[in-house]
């Protein structure tokens, strides 16, 4: 290991003390901080600048140790400091005082996680939620009654959908609303316990209003959940209105700043009009209509308005992982353990290959993540703008949503955990939140969709993306694939590929890891498992669609499990292709070159990660298997002197990450340290150690 010592900063860089010094033989590229920093704040730049300065005031950061009572208290509060700086209104109508902007949107409310994601979370329910399902799902005379109170917080308001019975399968929630002619009314009511409204937000205290999701029932004919507007609480006592009641959830195991609650409806009567009616409506005889045919293709397009939730839980995320990394990377390149190439001065914690690993791995993920949630953002708004709003573009949106909020969700609990522990002891401090920050995470990983089924949901997919590809091909076209499929699997299969593999690399690692590292080869290797899974899948499946429910449910269910592998491998190579999308549009040769080396990383070590399958199916022989890791190890050193720059250029400050380890602290312990002992010899009172004294007696008796 290298001594660190402090370096000139180049352009855009901070001084870069605490980083190896660069070998003699070869100039060392330099990452461009201030316009990396550009480019990872994206198209709302302005947007997420104006956020960061909110969530920065201490006014609306979290204070730990507050009872769930006091913590609800402060949020709530925290919420109309919201309103009264202006943060909230961007994606309402500018009718009414917003702006129409929907990704701007999105992108300013993803940042408050870094102030606290309980306020970051109940303005989502709040405006994300609530407010967006009155837009979007009802229509001018809604707007006008509700949005200006949902708007300015006059109007508190749950998202009442997800049931104690039912969560991920939203079609088969049991709450009805009835249309009773004689009054012109729809009458709401839960039949039974399991269909109460549960871990809904704002509904233990705040709540005057809900958007209600039930089954619409009408002249005997059930048309399937639509929404419905409720007036929850008497706005000048707070108590319930007659036939509505509910429970605290109480304590949870994070973002206890949120009051979530269950809510039950005994018969309780609200005007036709309550009826959120822009894709379905009843009139006043009870007859009911609706620009949207196919009832399947009504529910999912009503669902599909709602995608926003998922959207912002995938950037949040993102943002809770940059500030974990900025940390832990900070405190990494100051604290010291072990003198294991010196006998006076101990190792930098970064300096160690395996901390390398766990926390530089992490960080190419981050990065992919991060690149991957600007064009699922940009995506969004195309479709709620109206600049691209087909029926695909809108599957799209949601099949990517899905996807890359289930991978960011579970990077972040993992990345909060794995930067948690490379602090020691230190991590575990409130103070410096990273086990706060993970237990308020914690349920992104299965609300909005748990998600288990959100991937199920992208299987499906591309399942139905595969079988539209052959279903108008002719007997032999079909027939040429079949063969190709065969004679790919026999390539695979019998070692032949294997031995061109072999022959190619000549026996060389260098030349292994030089294929590896291409990445025309990490794109074929990534995409290839992909479309292996699904093909295999889909061949598994064929025929299904003639069996019986019973019999078709349980086939599916027998591949369940590689279908949401296959899920999860399309999901990462989104973010792999994100991240090359990116590269292409960094200008300074410096920063393009540590940026290709930490996209290298992120797509070897999920090569890596699932090495057994690229075996075990011949994309790879053992010679070029081996090299995967060897090449990952070399890349960790490449891009050590650049660390402290990647985390950077996040953007985030000190009253951002606010972690005490990343105050510079433990680097002034650790020079008082050296700085003793070095005093201490320099002086020769320093104490022989006892090992030193041994040696010297045992030298002394030899000679």
């Amino acid at each position: 290991m290298t001594e660190v010592v402090d370096r000139p900063a180049g352009k855009g860089q901070r001084p870069a003390a605490d980083k190896p010094a660069p070998g003699p033989s070869r100039a060392q590229p330099a990452v461009d901080v201030e316009a990396l920093g550009r480019q990872l704040l994206g198209k709302w730049a302005d947007v997420r600048l104006q956020a960061r300065e909110l969530a920065a005031r201490p006014e609306l950061h979290k204070t730990e140790g507050l009872t769930h009572t006091e913590h609800r208290k402060r949020v709530f509060g925290q919420l109309r400091y919201l309103v009264e700086n202006e943060a909230v209104h961007r994606a309402f109508p500018a009718a009414l005082g917003g702006s129409d902007d929907h990704g701007g949107n999105i992108a300013g409310f993803e940042e408050l996680v870094v102030a606290d994601p309980s306020l970051q979370i109940k303005a989502g329910v709040q405006w994300g939620l609530f407010g967006s399902a009155v837009m979007h799902l009802g229509t001018a005379g809604h707007h006008a009654r509700w949005l200006p109170g949902i708007m300015n917080l006059d109007i508190p308001g749950c998202f009442a959908m997800t049931e104690t019975g039912h969560g991920s399968d939203v079609a088969s929630i049991a709450t009805t609303a009835t249309y009773d002619p004689a009054t012109e009314e729809f009458v709401v009511h839960t039949p039974f316990r399991a269909a109460w409204k549960d871990y809904i937000g704002n509904a233990a205290t705040d709540g005057l209003g809900a958007v209600v999701f039930a089954q619409l029932v009408t002249r005997g004919v059930n048309h399937g959940v639509h929404a419905f507007y409720v007036d929850l609480r008497d706005p000048a006592t707070k108590e319930f209105l007659p036939g509505i009641g509910g429970e605290d959830d109480g304590i949870k195991g994070g973002l206890n700043g949120i009051d979530n609650g269950r809510l039950h409806f005994t018969n309780v009567r609200i005007p036709r009009t309550n009826l959120l009616n822009r894709y379905g409506d009843v009139a006043p005889d009870g007859t009911y209509s609706s620009p949207i045919a196919s009832p399947g293709r009504r529910f999912f397009t009503m669902l599909g308005t709602l995608v926003q939730g998922r959207v912002s839980l995938d950037g949040a995320a993102v943002a809770a992982s940059k500030v974990a990394l900025k940390a832990a990377i900070g405190y990494a390149t100051e604290r010291r353990q072990f003198n294991a190439s010196s006998h006076t001065d101990e190792e930098v914690l970064l300096d160690y290959q395996r901390h390398q690993r766990r926390l530089f791995t992490r960080l190419a993920t981050t990065y992919a993540a991060g690149f991957a949630h600007e064009q699922l953002l940009e995506k969004f708004d195309d479709v709620f703008s109206g600049a691209h709003d087909t029926d695909e573009d809108r599957q799209d949106l949601e099949t990517l949503a899905a996807a890359l909020k289930a991978l960011s969700t579970w990077h972040a609990l993992d990345t909060l955990q794995e930067c948690r522990e490379a602090c020691g002891g230190a991590g575990f401090l409130i103070e410096n939140r990273f086990a706060s920050l993970r237990a308020d995470l914690d349920v992104y990983a299965t609300f909005e969709g748990d998600n288990t089924v959100l991937l199920q949901l992208v299987a499906k997919r591309l399942l139905a993306d595969y079988a539209k590809e052959f279903r108008n091909v002719d007997f032999g076209v079909m027939a040429r694939y079949v063969v190709g499929q065969a004679t790919g699997a026999a390539i695979h299969r019998t070692g032949l590929r294997q031995v061109a593999q072999f022959m190619a690399d000549t026996g060389s690692v260098q030349r292994a890891a030089i294929a590896l590292r291409d990445e025309a080869g990490q794109r074929a290797l990534l995409t290839d498992r992909v479309q292996t899974m699904v093909a295999e899948a889909a061949g598994s499946l064929r025929g299904s669609n003639r069996l019986s429910q019973e019999k078709g449910a349980a086939l599916f269910n027998r591949h369940q499990n590689e279908l949401i592998d296959a899920a999860q491998a399309h999901a990462e190579l989104l973010q792999w292709e994100a991240f090359t999308d990116a590269l292409r549009e960094v200008e300074d040769p410096g920063t393009r070159m540590v940026l290709t080396w930490l996209r290298d990383l992120f797509g070897l070590s999920l090569i890596e990660k699932n090495l057994s399958w690229y075996l075990m199916n011949g994309r790879l022989s053992m010679q070029r298997g081996r090299t995967v890791g060897e090449y990952i190890n070399r890349l960790l050193v490449k891009i050590r002197p650049h660390a402290l720059d990647l985390v950077e250029a996040f953007g985030y400050g000190d009253d951002h990450v606010r972690a005490a380890v990343a105050t510079g602290a433990e680097k002034e312990r650790q020079d008082g340290a050296r700085a003793y002992f070095r005093s201490q010899r320099a002086s020769g009172q320093a104490p022989v150690d006892e090992k030193v004294l041994l040696a010297r007696t045992a030298a002394a008796k030899r000679n």
